[in-house]
């Protein structure tokens, strides 16, 4: 999230609106302005803030000002227990999101070997796509850890689907002959006549090489 916000962006985006104050309605002091904050943030982000060090300064204040709460209040606040869960709850459920299951992080990693790897690979960018599906959901995304595992989950997938379709396209034999490819040059250059012009190519490069080795005779040692 930004940290830079202009007085028009922070009306626009941190301003409390009428059902945003009846779930406020009960809370008071630092729960009240820790509560409103975590409830914009998910607004915009889609997620929750890990800490209060991803809250924007600027918008702190704010949103202190709307509250009646001093803004040094959200250092009281606690980002762990029972207090902070049932308030993640009952944003869930003002706003129509659901928490992440095992099963719906089987389905990103799916989604993701099927429909976005194909055309990128870079981590950091299929976790934002991870993020943005999840959002696109309603669904509130996994923990770090989480998403990571389901990115490289489905990074290994698309990889070994991609690797059996590309053995699957090479000519019959073409396999065996790349288990032999290292060190040996003649082996290299059928396999690359065999790629190119099927079979018959990969034989004439067999015959040639074996011309080449017969006509080279031994080698002569060295002079005395």
């Amino acid at each position: 999230m930004q940290l830079e916000w202009s007085d028009d962006e922070l009306i626009a985006c941190w301003t409390l609106v009428d059902d945003d104050w009846r779930l406020l309605a009960n809370k008071s002091g630092a729960t009240r302005l820790g509560f409103a904050l975590l409830l914009k943030f998910f607004e915009l982000e889609g997620r929750f803030p890990a800490s209060a060090a991803e809250l924007p300064p600027l918008a702190v204040d704010y949103v202190a000002e709307l509250v009646k709460v001093k803004a040094d209040a959200l250092a009281s606040c606690g980002w762990s227990g029972r207090t902070i869960k049932y308030h993640r709850t009952q944003i869930r459920e003002a706003l129509g999101f659901r928490v992440c299951t095992e099963g719906d992080q089987d389905k990103l990693a799916v989604w993701l070997a099927d429909e976005v790897c194909p055309g990128e690979l870079n981590r950091d960018r299929l976790r934002e796509a991870v993020l943005a599906r999840c959002r696109a959901d309603r669904i509130e995304p996994p923990s770090p850890g989480q998403v990571a595992r389901v990115v490289g989950s489905a990074a290994a997938s698309f990889e070994d689907r991609f690797c059996a379709e590309i053995a699957r396209r090479l000519p019959a034999g073409c396999a065996h002959r790349l288990e032999d490819l290292v060190g040996d040059d003649d082996t290299a250059e059928g396999l690359l006549a065999e790629v190119k012009g099927g079979p018959e190519s990969a034989r004439a490069a067999d015959v040639a090489g074996g011309d080449r080795q017969a006509g080279e005779g031994p080698r002569p040692g060295p002079s005395r």
